[in-house]
């Protein structure tokens, strides 16, 4: 999460041409990448250290209601990001820099990915899920998910 800073740095600057920093959409979609890796490194964080401390895996409702409701700013910032995008190619028309617009809508798609990994349906899986995946033919929820419809249950 905290390389993409540099990494993007280095990119802007060994290749200007690319005009990264120049387009509202590469940092609205940098933005809600490094937004969505944070909310899956807290989550990941608070459920090894009660697996530590309790033995329980269950991550505490208190968190699991704080994500749910960035679930919710999560899709309204994917469906600003549209916006910006045309907002982009408005202002820089004819001379659109495509090259940055092409790595903007890569980071874009990869932070639309890490939101359906994360509130959805599982999308990383290694040998053994890969293996149980094809036995099934059916993909898994995210645990994130999971929590979301505990939570739920207890709710009603």
């Amino acid at each position: 999460m905290i390389i993409f800073v540099p990494v993007s740095y280095l990119l802007n600057y060994t290749f200007p041409n690319l005009q990264l920093y120049s387009l509202y959409s590469f940092w609205v979609s940098f933005i809600l990448l490094e937004f969505l890796l944070l909310q899956g490194t807290i989550y990941w964080y608070v459920k090894l250290k009660r697996l530590r401390n309790e033995n329980n895996s269950l991550a505490p409702i208190k968190v699991v209601r704080q994500l749910h409701y960035t679930k919710t700013v999560n899709i309204v910032m994917i469906m600003t990001t549209i916006v910006v995008f045309a907002f982009d190619f408005i202002k820089w028309y004819p001379s659109l820099p495509l090259g940055g617009i092409t790595i903007t809508f890569f980071i874009y798609i990869f932070a639309i990915l890490e939101f359906i990994n994360y509130f959805y349906i599982q999308l990383s899986y290694n040998v053994s899920d890969i293996k149980e995946l094809l036995r099934n033919r059916k993909l898994k929820y995210s645990c994130m998910n999971k929590d979301f419809k505990r939570i739920k249950k207890l709710e009603l």
